[in-house]
C-alpha cells in the first residue's frame, strides 16, 4: 500500500528554517505546521499547501509531496 507525504521536515532543514518561522511566515497556526511537518493530517488543506509553497519558493509539487511505499517505511 502507498501514501502519500509531505516533504515539509525535509524542506526547512534544507531551507533552514523553523516550524515556528513556517508559521509565522504563513499565517497558520504551529499546531497545523506541526501536524504537517509529523504527517499527522490525513487532509492537506489546499490553502495551507499554497502557502506553504509561496513561503519556501516551491514550484513543482513533487518537492512537497512524496509516495511512501508502506512495506517499504517499515
Amino acid at each position: 500500500m502507498r501514501r502519500i507525504e509531505l516533504r515539509l521536515k525535509e524542506l526547512l532543514k534544507e531551507k533552514d528554517i523553523e516550524q515556528k518561522q513556517l508559521a509565522s511566515i504563513t499565517g497558520l497556526t504551529e499546531r497545523t505546521v506541526s501536524e504537517l511537518v509529523n504527517n499527522k493530517t490525513k487532509r492537506y488543506p489546499k490553502e495551507a499547501l499554497q502557502k506553504i509553497a509561496n513561503a519556501l519558493e516551491v514550484d513543482d509539487i513533487n518537492k512537497l509531496l512524496t509516495i511512501v511505499n508502506e512495506e517499504d517505511a517499515q
